[in-house]
C-alpha cells in the first residue's frame, strides 16, 4: 500500500511549465475529475450522478473518493458499478442487520468484516494501480490527523480504511498506520482530484441539506421507564446485540448514542466541507437533496440513486459551460496578407 499526502500538482492549474510555447491539445475537452464526498447511505446518490454523467458523454479521467465516495468511486473504476447498484437496490431493513457484526470488545460498534467481504466479492484482489483510470481513497491517520491518500495496493483495503467511521467501524491498519474515515479531514476531496491531474473538477456534496434534520438510528418508540428485567448469560449478550442493531435501523423521538455520534459527525463534516470548498472550490458542485435519508438508511438506496441522478441532471448545463471554458482553445485565425 502506498500513501500519498498533499503536494504540488501536475495539472492545468498548478505546476505548469513557465513557457510561452503552445502545446498541441491532447484532448478536445479538459481532463475531468470526480470528487465524491462522504455521507453514509446517502452515498448511493453517487451511483445516480455517475450514471447521468456517463449518459451525457461526461466520462471521468480521475476519481477521488472519501468514505462511501471511495466505495462507489472504487467500484466504478474497477468496472463493478452494476454489481454495486444491484446489491444496493436489493437492500432491506432486515438485510442490513445481517451486515452488522456487532463487536462489544473492539474499537468500533461494528466489526465490519461482513461488509468488507461483500466488497471483496465484487472487487477481489484488484490493485489500485491496475485500474484504467486514476483513483485515490482519502483516509485520516489516527494520532497525527494527517490526510492520507491511498493510491496503490488492494482496493478493498483502501476502501475499508476510507469508510472506517470512528466509533462505528474499527480503524484499519495499513503499512504501520492506523487509518479511519477520510471525512474527518477532507469530506469532499476536490484538492486531491486536482493534484491527480483533473483540470475540471465535479464535486458531489452529499450533506448540503442535512443540518436541522436529525438522523434516525434508534428503535425505542418511547423513553424507557427503567422497568425492564435485566437479562443474564447468553440472553444478555444476544439481547444487547439485538438492541444495538435496532438502534441503527429503527426510529424514536429520543436520540441514541449512535444518533448523537453521527449527528455530531455531520456537524463537523458540514463545517469542514464549507471551509475546504471555499478555499479550493470545484468547477461544478452537484448537491443531491438527501436530508431525508439517514446515515444508515441503506434500505433507501433507490431514493438516494434517483436523487443523485436528478441533481446531476440539473448541473449538466453548468458542466458543459465549464468544459468549454477550461478545454483547449483553437489557435487564433490569422487573416491572409495581401
Amino acid at each position: 500500500m502506498v500513501f500519498e499526502s498533499p503536494r504540488p500538482a501536475r495539472n492545468g492549474d498548478r505546476g505548469a511549465d513557465a513557457s510561452a510555447e503552445r502545446d498541441t491539445p491532447a484532448y478536445e475537452r479538459p481532463t475531468v475529475g470526480l470528487a465524491l464526498g462522504g455521507g453514509g447511505a446517502r452515498g448511493f446518490a453517487h451511483i445516480g450522478v455517475i450514471r447521468t454523467l456517463l449518459q451525457n458523454g461526461i466520462k471521468p479521467d480521475v476519481i477521488v473518493g472519501t468514505s462511501i465516495g471511495a466505495v462507489v468511486g472504487g467500484c466504478y473504476a474497477g468496472g463493478k458499478l452494476d454489481t454495486l447498484e444491484t446489491w444496493a437496490r436489493g437492500l432491506t431493513r432486515r438485510g442490513i442487520l445481517s451486515y452488522l457484526d456487532i463487536s462489544l470488545s473492539g474499537s468500533g460498534l461494528i466489526g465490519g468484516s461482513r461488509l468488507a467481504a461483500q466488497i471483496e466479492d465484487a472487487l477481489g484482489d484488484t490493485q489500485i494501480e491496475s485500474l484504467p483510470i486514476r483513483f485515490a481513497a482519502i483516509t485520516t491517520e489516527v494520532g497525527t490527523g494527517h490526510e492520507i491518500w491511498l493510491t496503490r495496493g488492494r482496493m478493498v483495503d483502501a476502501i475499508r480504511a476510507s469508510y472506517a467511521l470512528p466509533g462505528i467501524f474499527p480503524p484499519v491498519a495499513l503499512a504501520g498506520r492506523w487509518l479511519v474515515d477520510g471525512a474527518l479531514v477532507n469530506p469532499v476531496p476536490v484538492s486531491a482530484a486536482r493534484v491527480f491531474g483533473a483540470r475540471m473538477v465535479i464535486a458531489v456534496n452529499l450533506n448540503s441539506d442535512i443540518l436541522g434534520r436529525s438522523i434516525t438510528l434508534t428503535g425505542d418508540d418511547k423513553p424507557s421507564d427503567g422497568g425492564d428485567k435485566p437479562r443474564r448469560g447468553l440472553g444478555a449478550i444476544f439481547g444487547t446485540e439485538r438492541a444495538i442493531k435496532r438502534q441503527f435501523v429503527g426510529d424514536t423521538r429520543r436520540p441514541s448514542i449512535p444518533t448523537v455520534m453521527v449527528d455530531a459527525f455531520n456537524i463537523m463534516q458540514d463545517r469542514i466541507t464549507r471551509a475546504r470548498l471555499a478555499g479550493d472550490p470545484p468547477d461544478v458542485t452537484v448537491n443531491p437533496r438527501l436530508g431525508h435519508v439517514g446515515w444508515f438508511d441503506f434500505h433507501r438506496a433507490n431514493e438516494a440513486i434517483e436523487a443523485g441522478a436528478l441533481a446531476a441532471q440539473r448541473t449538466l448545463d453548468l458542466i458543459q459551460e465549464a468544459s468549454a471554458a477550461l478545454g483547449p482553445r483553437p489557435a487564433p485565425i490569422t487573416p491572409p496578407v495581401g
